[in-house]
């Protein structure tokens, strides 16, 4: 039987998250399959997301109130609902209206996927051009640094 598990987060202890758990509410998901983590989205270790991953099941759907509430990044967002699709588990995000069990929404996620591919491409060619720039800077210094040393020389 399918069914909707809603993962919160919520970045310290301090903030509240009923915002969130609302929203989940309100589309369906019942108060026990929310779970909520109290970590920054940049954590790897996010106790209820592994628990909530683990009791996903085949055409079970996975509700987020917003994007970065998974992921902090479109390259980590991509990842985790590639391994939701493969597990069969369809992805909804509320705010962003993106739901995978549609035709429209698997669009819009491999179109997230197109611009995850185009970003870590962009990342890829600057790191080239940076290192490419730094070379020459340095052969530069260097052989501005070697001509000094043979003019002391002459001397």
């Amino acid at each position: 039987m399918e069914k909707l598990v809603g993962y919160a987060r919520v970045s310290t202890n301090d903030q509240d998250p009923s915002l969130q758990i609302d929203a989940l509410k309100k589309a369906g998901v019942l108060k026990e399959n929310i779970f909520i983590d109290y970590s920054s989205g940049a954590k790897a270790d996010r106790p209820e997301l592994t628990k909530c991953l683990k009791s996903l099941k085949e055409d079970d759907t996975l509700v987020i109130w917003k994007l970065d509430r998974l992921g902090r990044s479109l390259i980590h967002l991509i990842e985790w609902i590639n391994k939701l699709g493969k597990k069969g588990v369809h992805f909804k995000s509320l705010t962003e209206s993106i739901d995978t069990s549609t035709a429209g929404g698997e669009l819009m996620f491999h179109m997230m996927g197109a611009f995850a591919q185009f970003e870590r491409s962009i990342i890829v060619e600057r790191t080239k051009a940076g290192l490419s720039s730094a070379r020459k800077k340095k052969d530069l210094e260097d052989g501005q640094n070697l001509r000094k040393q043979m003019n002391l020389l002459k001397r």
